[in-house]
């Protein structure tokens, strides 16, 4: 099995999603990263998704498409699709950390990318490598 990571943003074709919604996704990927045994993270805000799979590469591919196809979403794309030597969401089938906006102003490195109101759309390879890094270590872990 070779273990990767797979880091993606897209943007809902809705105006905005409702909590419920929201928690509907969230239970559904739970459902079907778990038999996968698929781990993660999922951000939303101002209807745009940041997303990080982990798990077998064909797995996380398999989803990822399934996800290109959905029509609940739109402008998908890929950031990073890299082999990763352990897992940094593996108690997680699909985390899904409350952060607001003022705490992602606060990351160092990306403060002036959320100050500008940018989007997880308008995050590029390094950036989301920071965002990732600060979920891995941050205190949304907890």
């Amino acid at each position: 099995m070779e273990l990767i990571h797979l880091i993606y943003c897209s943007a809902i074709t809705a105006d905005e999603l409702s909590k419920q919604e929201l928690d509907v996704i969230l239970d559904q990927s739970r459902i079907n990263n778990d038999q996968a045994e698929i781990t993660g993270m999922l951000l939303y805000d101002s209807g745009s998704f940041f997303q990080v799979l982990e798990g077998d590469q064909k797995m996380v591919e398999a989803v990822y498409e399934k996800i290109v196809k959905d029509t609940r979403h739109q402008n998908v794309t890929k950031l990073i699709m890299e082999p990763i030597e352990e897992r940094a969401f593996g108690h997680w089938s699909m985390g899904y950390p409350r952060v607001t906006k003022k705490e992602l102003t606060e990351i160092e490195g990306l403060n002036d990318f959320f100050v500008s109101g940018k989007s997880f759309m308008q995050l590029e390879q390094g950036r989301a490598k920071t965002l990732l890094n600060a979920f891995q270590q941050g205190k949304w872990r907890v």
